[in-house]
Parts: structure tokens; sequence; C-alpha cells
């Protein structure tokens, strides 16, 4: 299965996305204390979130951007 190059942009923003949030959590994790704590669910759900709708939004593009092209 060959990917098209938006494709191969958004899989690389992924991963880069993916693991600097992922240090993020950890790092809230490791120094925060208590309550504190609670703070590390932002980043995890926003190194899921960002890019599913960054995937989402190019994939709609690109599928637009077909249409058009056909009439």
């Amino acid at each position: 299965m060959k990917l098209e190059l938006w494709q191969k942009l958004c899989l690389l923003f992924t991963v880069i996305w993916v693991v600097v949030s992922g240090l993020n959590a950890v790092t809230i994790y490791a120094f925060a204390e208590g309550l504190e704590r609670a703070k590390v669910w932002r980043p995890i759900l926003l190194g899921i979130g960002v890019p599913l709708a960054v995937y989402g939004a190019a994939w709609a593009w690109q599928r637009f951007k077909k249409r058009k092209k056909a009439t």
C-alpha cells in the first residue's frame, strides 16, 4: 500500500506530536504531587485528539480536492 505525501507528513507529525506529548505527561506526573497529578490528562488527551483532528481535516481536504477535480 503506497501512502500519499500528505499521509506521510501526517504520520510524521503524529509521531512527533505523540512523543512530545507523552514526554510532557510523564514530566508532569513525575514532578507533580497530590491533586496536581490530575493535570496529566490534558497532554494525554491532546496527544490523541490533535493528530486525529489533523488527519481528519487533511483527509476531508483531499476528498474535496479530488471531487472538485473530477467535475
